[in-house]
C-alpha cells in the first residue's frame, strides 16, 4: 500500500483521516502545518501528500508548490472547507490530483485517496 503524509492543522481531523487510511493498509504520517509537512517530505519518500489548504505557518498551496517542484513523482491531494481557498488552488491543477471539499465522510476521503493513488 501507499506511504501517505497528512498535513492538517486540526488535530482531530488529522487523526481521523490517518486512522481511516491506515485501515485501508496505508502507512500514514502526520504533520500539523505546512512547514512541518515540508520537513517530513525532505526526510522521507511518500506516495501521496494529503494536505489542508488553510493552515498556519505555511499553507497547503505553498506546500503543494514546494512538493510538486521538489518531489515531482509524488501525488498531491488537497482538502478545504472554504470555496475561496479551492479557487486559490486553480493554478495548481496541473500539479495536483484534486481538491476534496470538507466536510467529508469516511468513505469520501478513502475514495478520493484511492483515486489519487491510481
Amino acid at each position: 500500500m501507499a506511504k501517505i503524509l497528512i498535513t492538517e492543522d486540526e488535530d482531530s481531523l488529522r487523526r481521523f483521516v490517518a486512522r481511516a487510511l491506515a485501515l485501508d493498509g496505508h502507512e500514514t504520517f502526520e504533520a500539523a502545518d505546512g512547514a512541518e509537512g515540508l520537513a517530513c517530505l525532505e526526510n522521507g519518500v511518500y506516495d501521496l501528500l494529503l494536505s489542508d489548504i488553510r493552515m498556519p505557518v505555511m499553507d497547503g498551496i505553498a506546500l503543494a508548490h514546494e512538493a510538486a517542484a521538489n518531489f515531482p513523482s509524488m501525488k498531491i491531494l488537497l482538502m478545504t472547507g472554504y470555496a475561496e481557498q479551492r479557487e486559490r488552488a486553480d493554478d495548481l491543477m496541473e500539479k495536483i490530483v484534486d481538491v476534496v471539499s470538507k466536510p467529508f465522510s469516511l468513505p469520501d476521503i478513502r475514495r478520493a485517496v484511492a483515486m489519487a493513488l491510481t
